[in-house]
C-alpha cells in the first residue's frame, strides 16, 4: 500500500492549471487572481495629512514661533494650494494633500485657538519633529512595484488594492467544476423516511458543502450498487466536469463495483488502497481526456479524511494557489494507535495563551460515526511508523475543517 505522503505527491501531479475568466471586482471575493497588479502610481501618491490640525512649515517652528495665523482651511479632496506667507498656517483635514510650503501638521489636540483679531492657532505642546503626522507620497509603495501576484487568494484586503488601482475587473482561475457521486442500495433521499435498513445520504451535502467552501461549483448524483447502471451513469460524468467525487462502492464488497466500473470505461487508476486509517480503501484516477476522479470510502468519517487529505489540495492547486500545508498542533493526551497505519484522529483545537495550538482527541465510533465530528475541529494526522504510542506533547500535522 502506497504512504499518505506518497499517495499526496501522487495526486498533486496529476493537477492541471485550469483556465481563466474575468468576473467584475465585486464577484472575485475567494478567487485565485491570474494576472499581476501593480501599483499606477505611488502610494499614497501625495502628501498625505493624517491628523486633523493646522499645516506649518518646520523653519517657522525652529526658529521659534508658536502662534500661528489661519490662512485659510483646506479640506480632504481640495487642491493643495500654497502657503503664502510661510509664517502662516493651513488649518486642514485628515486625508488631505499637504500644501505647498508646509512639511508638519499640528494636531488639534495640541493647539489653542482664538478669533480675535483673527483666527489663530497656538502650540501649547512640545515641538514637533519635522514631517510630523504627514504620510509621505511613496512611503508605503512606489509606482509600478508588484502588488498581487498571480496565486493570490482574494480577500477583501486584496479587492481594495484593486480597486485603489482602478481594476474594476480581475482574471482569475475558472471555478473547479466536480460531479459528487454517492453510492448504495441503502441510501434513500433526503426526504424519503428511510426503513430501518436504510439511510439517508448525507456525504454527498458534506462533499458539496466542502467544495462550496473552496469556491468549486458542483452537481450531485446518486447510482445504485449495479455494474450496468454505473457503466451507464458515469460517462457524461467523466466528459463534463473537471473531476468526479464519489463516496462508496470502493473496496472489497460483493457489490463495490466501482474499481471494475472505472477500469472498463478506460480511467487509468493511479492507486487504489492507502496505509491509513480511515479511509484505506480510497481509489483514485484519471480519465484520459476527462476527469480526475477520487473514489472515496463511502463511511463518512473516511470519507472527510479523504477529501481534506487529499481532494482539497489537488482542488487548490488546480486554482494557481500554493501547495497547502498543514498547520502543526499538540497532542494534550496520550494516543496508542497499534496498526502501522497513518491514523487521522478527530481532535478538538484550542488556542493556549503561550501561543501552541492544542488538539484534544476527541476520536469517533468508528468511520461509521457521522455526529463524532460535531465535536472536532480537524484530523491530526499521526504518522505510520513503529511506535504505537503518541505522546501527550508531541505536535502532528493537523488538517483543519472548522474554523
Amino acid at each position: 500500500m502506497l504512504s499518505v505522503e506518497n499517495a499526496y505527491r501522487q495526486v498533486l501531479a496529476t493537477a492541471s492549471l485550469l483556465p481563466t475568466e474575468t468576473v467584475p471586482l465585486a464577484e472575485a471575493i475567494g478567487r485565485v487572481l491570474r494576472q499581476d497588479i501593480t501599483a499606477d502610481r505611488d502610494f499614497p501618491p501625495y502628501h498625505r495629512v493624517t491628523m486633523d490640525g493646522i499645516a506649518v512649515s518646520h523653519a517657522a517652528l525652529a526658529a521659534g514661533q508658536r502662534v500661528f495665523p489661519i490662512e485659510r482651511i483646506q479640506l480632504a479632496g481640495a487642491v493643495p494650494e500654497p502657503l503664502l506667507n510661510p509664517r502662516a498656517a493651513v488649518e486642514i483635514m485628515t486625508g488631505a494633500a499637504l500644501p505647498p510650503g508646509t512639511d508638519t501638521v499640528i494636531r488639534y489636540e495640541d493647539l489653542d485657538f482664538s478669533d480675535e483679531p483673527a483666527r489663530q492657532a497656538t502650540l501649547r505642546a512640545a515641538l514637533p519633529s519635522q514631517g510630523h503626522n504627514v504620510h509621505r507620497q511613496g512611503s508605503d509603495q512606489v509606482a509600478g512595484t508588484l502588488l498581487l501576484a498571480p496565486g493570490t487568494v482574494l480577500s477583501p484586503a486584496e479587492l481594495a488594492v484593486a480597486a485603489t488601482v482602478g481594476a474594476g475587473r480581475l482574471t482569475v482561475t475558472r471555478r473547479p467544476r466536480l460531479a459528487v457521486v454517492s453510492t448504495g442500495d441503502e441510501l434513500v433521499a433526503l426526504g424519503q423516511t428511510p426503513l430501518p435498513h436504510q439511510i439517508r445520504r448525507s456525504n454527498a451535502p458534506m462533499l458539496q458543502a466542502a467544495l462550496g467552501a473552496e469556491g468549486c461549483t458542483s452537481e450531485a448524483f446518486h447510482f445504485d450498487d449495479d455494474l450496468k447502471t454505473l457503466k451507464a451513469g458515469l460517462p457524461p460524468l467523466l466528459a463534463g466536469f473537471d473531476a468526479v467525487l464519489l463516496s462508496g462502492g470502493v473496496s472489497k464488497g460483493k457489490a463495490d463495483f466501482l474499481p471494475q466500473a472505472l477500469r472498463e470505461l478506460g480511467v487509468q487508476e493511479v492507486f487504489h488502497r492507502v496505509a491509513q486509517r480511515p479511509g484505506q480503501p480510497l481509489w483514485f484516477g484519471q480519465q484520459p481526456g476527462g476527469a480526475t476522479v477520487f473514489a472515496l470510502p463511502g463511511n463518512p468519517v473516511a470519507t472527510f479524511a479523504g477529501y481534506y487529505r487529499y481532494v482539497r489540495g489537488w482542488l487548490r492547486q488546480c486554482q494557481g494557489r500554493a501547495t497547502e500545508q498543514p498547520a502543526f498542533a499538540q497532542l494534550t493526551a496520550p494516543v496508542d494507535f497499534k496498526p502501522a497505519l497513518t491514523y487521522f484522529l478527530a481532535v478538538r483545537l484550542e488556542n493556549a495563551p503561550d501561543g501552541r495550538l492544542l488538539a484534544h482527541p476527541a476520536p469517533t465510533a468508528g468511520s461509521g460515526d457521522l455526529a463524532g465530528l460535531l465535536a472536532a475541529d480537524g484530523l491530526l494526522e499521526l504518522a505510520a511508523t513503529d511506535q504505537t504510542h503518541f505522546a501527550a506533547g508531541t505536535a502532528w500535522p493537523l488538517w483543519r475543517f472548522r474554523g
